[in-house]
């Protein structure tokens, strides 16, 4: 499992994924979402606190859903049921993850926010070598991100405790045995001990 070191905000990227209305409210039950956003907020807080990026990520269709296949079992059934469309209230960013102005957004049509998005061109700009990720749910986005970012050579650091899935046991299956054999794995109270001027 990769130790969590000392973190350098200067070259390090928090992005905050998929926390939107629909994805918390119509795949988790009310105390799975609760638990899910309950420390989302201090986490994007010590990040800018620290001096860090926070790139907020979501998935969102135009009406109709033109960029949904009907080989993609997963979109297929958001088209079915008329979700995720961009600029409705299921799509919208949690209160407890929204965006500060200036923050970037990062739409997406597929589960990795890095396939057919400008992510990647504003990770480069800005000189990001480590990702710190914090999504919903475990097994969809928060995985792709860290296969995808992997293969980038990307650092990586998940946080334990503000990622989400309605499987409670895919969900530790995958913390715990998948994903930490690519990422150092923490909570957010550790995340804030490894920033500058912090202890753990």
């Amino acid at each position: 499992m990769p130790e969590l070191l000392h973190i350098d905000p200067r070259h390090t990227a928090l992005l905050v994924m998929d926390y939107q209305v629909d994805t918390l409210t119509r795949f988790m039950t009310a105390a799975q979402s609760a638990d899910a956003i309950a420390r989302v907020p201090d986490l994007i807080a010590a990040a800018r606190h620290a001096g860090m990026m926070v790139i907020h990520v979501v998935v969102a269709f135009r009406p109709g859903h033109p960029e949904v296949s009907p080989r993609n079992p997963i979109f297929s059934a958001l088209r079915a049921n008329g979700m995720m469309v961009a600029g409705s209230d299921g799509a919208a960013i949690h209160p407890a993850a929204a965006a500060r102005e200036g923050e970037p957004i990062v739409v997406k049509h597929r589960i990795s926010p890095f396939v057919g998005t400008d992510l990647e061109t504003l990770l480069r700009a800005n000189g990001i070598d480590t990702l710190v990720l914090a999504g919903v749910h475990t097994s969809g986005v928060v995985l792709s991100t860290v296969r995808h970012a992997g293969d980038l050579d990307y650092r990586l650091v998940v946080i334990r405790d503000c990622c989400a899935d309605p499987d409670a046991e895919v969900h530790a299956m995958l913390l715990d045995i998948v994903i930490a054999k690519q990422a150092a794995v923490v909570t957010t109270v550790e995340f804030a001990g490894a920033l500058p001027g912090r202890s753990s």
